[in-house]
């Protein structure tokens, strides 16, 4: 772990950041600590592996919003500081932190994903030097976990999930006194949101279904407010069939229209629609068999807005199809 190192009466005097404040360079004064995070210039910093960055924030007594942006690239491989270049093809499934408690949990899968993590501080939770800690720790890592989680993802996430990852930006700034929010959100804008994270948002301007390539999502606790923080949600799951460009040649040119017409039969029978194996507390454990019921070719699994874990949703095999995320509705 680095610091500012002791005191003297020739240090420089560093100013805490004053909210509202966008820190996305490893250079600024209000980067105080750091642990296993190469700081950078044009962002705060990549992690080597799970760690951990603290910032001087001058909070003067009054709660916080913190926006965090995290994403990889092709450096985003364990050893990677070692000059390292092989890439895990697993989805990362990473836990955010901060001052010691989890507050959301991303999903991020492929070469140029990215995901943010929005969250609210209390004034007890910010220490009167101001000192404000976030952390990513891989999905094994850490006191918080359940056992039944980390069971569930072993062989599907990689190992060292955090290693590579960069920390682009991090935003201070006060919670605005009311927020508004629509009913009812497509996939991806769940996503834009921060209610879910399926895999990064490789576009954040996309809009309607998001596509469930890793099997799984995480449904995380959101800020007060917002949609999906209060009552219940309604999460519609359809599927899709893959594109031809997914398939490999010599399937695709044989293939590839009777792959699209048998799913587009099943669609019409009805018998398309996904299932949802498991919804687990990561902090909890299993939540016992999920409230799904199917209309068409759509499933609508019902839960419970998480208030302080987030939940994994495991889905069922989808043979010759993709699952995906339609929309989510919360009930207030």
């Amino acid at each position: 772990m680095t610091s500012s190192g002791p005191a003297t009466d020739l240090d420089q005097v560093v100013l805490p950041a004053i909210p509202p404040v966008h820190l996305s360079s490893g250079r600024l004064s209000a980067l105080q600590v750091t642990d296993r995070l190469r700081r950078g210039s044009q962002i705060l910093g990549r992690f080597e592996t799970s760690g951990l960055a603290g910032f001087k924030v001058s909070a003067q007594g009054r709660a916080l919003r913190v926006q965090v942006s995290l994403s990889t690239d092709e450096r985003s491989v364990s050893g990677w500081h070692e000059g390292r270049t092989e890439m895990n093809p697993r989805p990362r499934l990473v836990q955010v932190l901060s001052q010691g408690r989890l507050r959301q949990c991303v999903l991020l899968r492929g070469k140029k994903a990215h995901a943010r993590v929005a969250f609210d501080l209390s004034p007890d939770e910010i220490p009167d030097d101001g000192l404000i800690c976030v952390e990513a720790l891989d999905i094994t890592e850490g006191d918080g976990v359940c056992d039944e989680v980390r069971t569930a993802v072993a062989g599907r996430v990689a190992e060292d999930g955090v290693a590579g990852v960069r920390l682009d930006k991090v935003v201070f700034e006060e919670p605005p006194a009311v927020d508004y929010d629509p009913d009812t959100l497509d996939g991806a804008r769940c996503e834009l949101y921060s209610l879910i994270s399926a895999g990064g948002l490789a576009n954040a301007n996309r809009q309607g279904a998001r596509v469930l390539r890793s099997g799984m999502f995480v449904v995380n606790p959101v800020l007060k407010d917002r949609f999906g923080s209060s009552g219940r949600i309604t999460l519609r799951l359809g599927t899709k069939a893959e594109a031809v460009s997914m398939i490999p040649a010599t399937w695709r040119r044989v293939n590839s229209e009777l792959r699209w017409l048998r799913h587009t039969t099943r669609r019409l029978l009805q018998s398309a629609a996904p299932s949802v194996e498991r919804v687990i507390s990561v902090r909890d454990g299993d939540l016992g068999k999920p409230e799904q019921r199917v209309r068409g070719n759509v499933t609508e699994l019902e839960l419970s807005g998480p208030a302080t874990s987030p939940l994994l949703v495991i889905l069922g095999p989808c043979p010759d199809a993709i699952p995906t995320l339609e929309s989510g509705t919360a009930h207030r």
